[in-house]
């Protein structure tokens, strides 16, 4: 083994992996050497012998299991000090630091296990897109209370959204992906409500509504100054705030993205920055109303879902990662890689791979930090919901990067999972959150148990959950317990498109399907479609096989503790499918519902999926 495949091996550059057909592919050598760079990884440096781990799990309120010669420091999450010798004494919940013999060990003290949430379900909407054609505008935060409230009459128990982190709405409207974020730990002030006059039609226009929605913003900013409860807010959230509400500020002048910015500006710390906050004091200080708007209107609406009789409330979205150069990685920039993307092998869906242009989380930087970026993100997710679904948790376990070179193949590196998920049950134990990983595609051996052994929920979609050809889908009653079970999720077919093929359509007409493979798709999908109705003719009764009361039987009867249902597959519309495994742009954040928040709650629909819920044991709420 060379030098430099040594030190890729210890920084968990994985010298080979096997694709979704079995083959195996192995990494080269100047893939490894990118990677390496990426995470700031000096090929001259030596190679890391220590005495203890970087770090270390144990449960808290027990002695942790490691032993530790000779003296010891921990500092607590807290700020408390403890110091001693030899073996260690119990930890309160938290991340705490221990030093011994000049190395540092985080000790991670959490549950050794999350509960399972009790048996419920669940109503999955797109934020953006909850005002009808007639009314236009963007979805508002007022909006998803009206639909939560609703949804909790008929006896759901969570109200299920897209990501709504902070995007680049100052600088590029186009830029409103929601798995593109600017920041993670800040959230999008177009969701505020405001009484802009909307344009109506079919899509949201975010071109014309996002600068309309922030006049309006402004105007209220300066018309009702906020008092002093924003100001002790402000002392609270600190400087991390402060950089964020810079980084808008300066996006107003330089640009959405900061890798065009002049390079005295593309660094927080220098002068010139300096000189710039001081200058646009009061562009920072609205930046800041706007997160501070923001997060008490998703608190209001979680407290309406709440208190309307939703047990988790809102259902949030974390995304995989983060724009490269926006404001989550301009403001840490450590914490991140730079020269690789995060991605995905080629696959079925996606016989090309895939670059999702999103900055990983260098895990060096963890370890270093005791996993502070990580823990941070969850924290401030969790603050706003019941339960948090974390995208592509397959990146706990390991994450394809891509290279910045062009050319140069990726390869998965390998994440300090069981720290991870230890970072990720403190967090959802700190506020009773539940945590569900979207635990779809090629998954790693072993990490549906850890992910079990923790706590953490997985996902399973009805629609692949089958085998052989003709096809036989899974029986409810052989589904796994601790998962949330759906027909589909947000980048795939509703369930009418799922029948008519459209995807298959699409991706014949956009040249990802060539025309002598779409035939045997359609064909396929028939013998699907032919499955399922034989399976859910064992639950629907007399129902029609179309009807997605059929399908709804066939979840309701899962063993999942959670169900999940699709509010297009309520209204039975016609919005066009999402396109799987091709881009993060989904179509479906774009086009509108046929009906708005009020008229949602009121669907037959929905009262015939809450009844068939109840009736298969899923909670009843008041």
């Amino acid at each position: 083994m060379s030098e430099l495949d040594a030190r890729a091996e210890q920084a968990g550059i994985l010298g080979e992996y096997r694709d979704l057909y079995g083959a195996w592919h192995s990494t080269p050598i100047e893939t490894k050497a990118a990677l390496l760079a990426a995470m700031g990884l000096d090929g001259d440096a030596p190679l890391n012998v220590r005495d203890l781990p970087k770090w270390h799990v144990c449960s808290h309120g027990e002695p942790p299991s490691l032993g530790v010669p000779g003296a010891w420091q921990i500092t607590l999450e807290d700020g408390r000090g403890i110091e001693g010798e030899g073996r260690l004494p119990a930890l309160p919940l938290g991340r705490h630091r221990l030093e011994s013999r000049g190395e540092i060990c985080w000790l991670l003290s959490a549950p050794p296990r999350l509960p399972l949430p009790e048996r419920d379900w669940g109503l999955m909407v797109p934020l953006a897109c909850l005002r009808p054609a007639a009314q236009g505008g963007i979805g508002s935060f007022d909006d998803l209370a009206v639909v939560a409230e609703g949804a909790a009459a008929q006896g759901a128990g969570f109200l299920g959204i897209n990501p709504i982190h902070a995007g680049f709405h100052v600088a590029d409207a186009g830029g409103f992906s929601p798995y593109t974020p600017s920041h993670r730990r800040r959230l999008s002030p177009l969701y505020l409500p405001t009484d802009t006059a909307a344009t109506p039609g079919p899509l949201v226009d975010f071109a014309t509504e996002t600068p309309a929605r922030l006049a309006a913003l402004e105007a209220e900013f300066h018309n009702a100054p906020p008092g002093p409860g924003f100001d002790a807010w402000l002392r609270h959230e600190g400087a991390e705030l402060q950089r964020f509400a810079l980084h808008q500020a300066l996006s107003e002048k330089l640009g959405a993205y900061w890798d065009a910015w002049e390079a005295p500006y593309q660094d927080p710390a220098s002068p010139e920055v300096a000189r710039a906050a001081r200058e646009l004091a009061e562009r920072v200080r609205f930046h800041a109303w706007l997160q501070y708007a923001a997060e008490g209107a998703v608190t209001t609406a979680q407290r309406r879902a709440q208190a309307a009789g939703m047990t988790h409330g809102l259902y949030l979205d974390l995304a995989v990662g983060t724009h490269p150069h926006g404001a989550e990685t301009w403001t840490d920039r450590a914490s991140f890689a730079t020269g690789a993307s995060l991605g995905a092998p080629p696959d079925a869906f996606a016989p090309q791979g895939q670059n999702w242009c999103l900055a990983p989380f260098n895990p060096v930087v963890l370890e270093e930090t005791g996993f502070e970026a990580l823990a941070l993100t969850l924290r401030q997710q969790l603050r706003f919901c019941g339960m948090l679904r974390i995208d592509h948790i397959i990146g706990f376990e390991r994450a394809y990067w891509v290279p910045d070179a062009d050319g140069l193949p990726g390869a998965y590196v390998q994440m300090p999972r069981e720290a991870m998920f230890a970072v990720a049950r403190i967090e959802a134990a700190r506020c009773g959150g539940v945590i569900i990983g979207e635990d779809l595609g090629v998954i790693p051996d072993g990490l549906h148990h850890a992910m079990d052994e923790s706590g953490l929920v997985g996902c399973r979609l009805a629609c692949f959950e089958h085998r052989g050809d003709p096809p036989e889908f899974k029986r409810p009653e052989d589904y796994d317990e601790a998962v949330i079970a759906s027909f589909t999720t947000h980048d795939l077919p509703t369930w009418k498109g799922w029948r008519a093929g459209r995807e298959i359509d699409i991706r014949e007409r956009i040249g990802l399907t060539p025309p002598e493979h779409a035939q045997g798709m359609r064909d396929w999908r028939g013998r699907e479609i032919a499955g399922f109705d034989w399976l859910s003719g064992q639950f629907r009764g007399d129902l029609s096989p179309e009807a997605p009361e059929a399908m709804f039987h066939v979840l309701a009867a899962t063993r999942s503790r959670l169900v999940a249902v699709q509010v297009e597959d309520l209204l039975d519309s016609d919005v066009q499918p999402n396109l799987p495994g091709t881009v993060r742009e989904h179509p479906n954040w774009r086009q509108r519902l046929p009906f708005g928040p009020q008229e949602i709650a009121n669907t037959p629909v929905l009262a015939n999926a809450a009844r068939i819920m109840e009736a298969s044991g899923r909670r009843r709420h008041s």
